[in-house]
């Protein structure tokens, strides 16, 4: 009991159905070796929460970003909203130490798995929103998810994307990448790439892969480019 009340500290959201919460972070391999104890597990919770979330973040971007068109609020609300994403939130309340999980999964390292730390996460939305509603679940959702909005657009974007549509802007503009090196190892190569504006360099960048490297380069441009011009 005393962790669970640890842990609304933490989320800053007092149950008025604590059953909801104990239930959100109990594992299907608890809910399996406890059977006939009238213990359940946070599954269909889980199932609701994916849709709850999915909904406020939508939402939120559509009230918040008019300047962006279908496909980047699809890509923004998927980086939202991804395993990674909800991994961190986990992580981020030490969401683990409080699962109820099965000994074999316990003991199999479970509470640091990242799919049943991103299900629990959606479970424990999903329980917020079941006890005080959508009001209560959306604040949360604001403070785990969406006040990482701005970091995680940025980590999401597609910088080829945006500078081609940056230098169509104009007619008659051509891009082209260059691969300008490559170092170590077969299993460890670096590239380096090369961006040109009709020509003219205009940013480079490196990365583990010619794709990753060319995001590289594009980001580099991107960044000069807006810069330039506010």
């Amino acid at each position: 009991m005393e962790k669970l009340k640890e842990f609304q500290q933490k989320i800053g959201y007092d149950f008025q159905q604590e059953g909801l919460l104990r239930q959100a972070l109990t594992h299907s391999s608890y809910a399996n070796e406890h059977r006939g104890s009238d213990t359940h597990s946070n599954e269909r919770l889980e199932f609701l929460g994916d849709s709850i979330l999915g909904l406020v973040v939508a939402d939120h971007l559509y009230r918040t970003r008019p300047d962006l068109p279908e496909g980047d609020l699809t890509r923004i609300r998927a980086a939202l909203v991804c395993e990674n994403s909800l991994v961190e939130v986990a992580q981020s309340l030490d969401l683990g130490s409080y699962l109820r999980l099965g000994k074999g999964e316990d003991h199999g390292g479970g509470r640091a798995r990242p799919s049943i730390q991103a299900d629990a996460v959606e479970a424990l939305l999903a329980a917020v929103y079941l006890d005080g509603g959508i009001g209560q679940a959306r604040k949360l959702i604001h403070t785990l998810v969406l006040d990482q909005e701005q970091e995680k657009t940025a980590a999401g974007r597609d910088y080829k994307t945006a500078l081609q549509e940056l230098a169509q802007r104009e007619s008659g503009q051509v891009l082209a990448y260059h691969l300008t090196g490559e170092r170590g190892l077969d299993h460890a190569t670096v590239f380096a790439m090369e961006v040109c504006l009709n020509g003219q360099p205009i940013g480079a960048g490196q990365g583990h892969s010619k794709k990753e490297a060319e995001q590289a380069a594009a980001k580099a441009a991107v960044l000069a480019w807006e810069k330039e011009t506010p």
